[in-house]
């Protein structure tokens, strides 16, 4: 039960390599979207995956009877969710034979929610990973079998770790599934004392303040890439950056204003922040590629002393 490609990774290996300790008997994954510049309704990469294999698909907009009729029919053992975006009533958690558990993209019970991935590396952590859990009907709250654990390099994106944490997903379900079969898989339950919570991500979150401390802004920047990405307007475009880092430089010849440009120094535009230099490795501008800083300032200059806008910057974690 998925919808977003991070479930890729996982499926491929059990109609593979896990075959002997599994298969695949349907997909339950979300209905057609509009897309694109026509949008019109596209399928998603778990649905395209199934399609290929010639497996059932079931695409319910509400998880009613009907729905529940058809994951009793498949008769399976045991359900596996990840990044589904549906929310799971009773009736479906107990229909498999040995329950459903879900993997996610946290070390439990941190960053229990919509954006785990995004909101770790925003926040500044060094280590991820995939929790496996019973569902329960509280957020996230569910009992814990096992965890793989990722690190967080400091010029990792959140499309960076999302690949590793599909990655990590493969040798968590290998553990399990034969202690599952065996009904030897143990949980362990939460501290509930520790869970913090982040929420569905929008283009507002985008903002930057350059009176924060760099390292703050890099982390921000490199956990909302791809999506919803941080924006700055320059030259009354609106520039996508996509990749940073604080290299622990100070202004040179003065102080000057957070959000003013320093310069370049061949691997990104420097920009004054409240704490060091931020240096921006990647930018986009309005229609075109995202590209590395130097490339991006051979088309599109930005002069030293040039002030990007600040603008607040919501919080990503309560």
């Amino acid at each position: 039960m998925g919808s977003d490609a991070i479930a890729i990774r996982l499926l491929d290996w059990i109609d593979g390599h896990g075959a002997d300790l599994a298969k695949v008997e349907a997909v339950f994954t979300r209905p057609d979207r509009p897309a694109g510049r026509g949008q019109r309704l596209q399928p998603n990469p778990v649905k395209l995956w199934a399609l290929g294999r010639g497996l059932p698909v079931f695409q319910p907009e509400r998880l009613d009877d009907t729905a529940l009729g058809q994951l009793a029919g498949l008769r399976a053992d045991v359900a596996l969710v990840m990044a589904y975006g549906q929310i799971l009533g009773d009736a479906f958690i107990e229909a498999p034979r040995l329950g459903t558990l879900n993997l996610h993209a946290s070390l439990l019970p941190r960053y229990r929610g919509a954006s785990p991935i995004q909101s770790a590396i925003a926040g500044g952590e060094r280590e991820t990973g995939v929790a496996l859990m019973r569902i329960v009907r509280e957020l996230d709250a569910g009992p814990v079998a096992d965890e793989e654990r990722v690190p967080i390099g400091p010029l990792d994106t959140a499309a960076d770790v999302e690949e590793s944490l599909a990655a990590a997903c493969v040798p968590l379900v290998a553990r399990a599934l034969p202690l599952l079969a065996l009904g030897r898989l143990g949980f362990r339950e939460q501290d509930a004392s520790q869970a913090t919570f982040c929420r569905r991500l929008g283009k507002a979150d985008g903002a930057l303040d350059f009176a924060a401390p760099a390292a703050v802004l890099a982390a921000r920047i490199n956990g909302l890439f791809p999506w919803p990405c941080c924006t700055v307007e320059i030259a009354g475009q609106l520039v996508r950056f996509g990749l940073a880092d604080a290299p622990g430089l100070e202004t040179a010849g003065g102080p000057a204003p957070p959000g003013t440009v320093t310069g370049s120094d061949g691997e990104g535009l420097l920009v004054v922040t409240g704490a060091g230099l931020l240096r921006v490795r990647r930018l986009q501008r309005p229609g075109g590629r995202m590209l590395p800083a130097a490339l991006f300032l051979n088309g599109f200059p930005v002069p030293p002393g040039t002030r990007l806008e600040s603008r607040p910057m919501p919080g990503l974690v309560r």
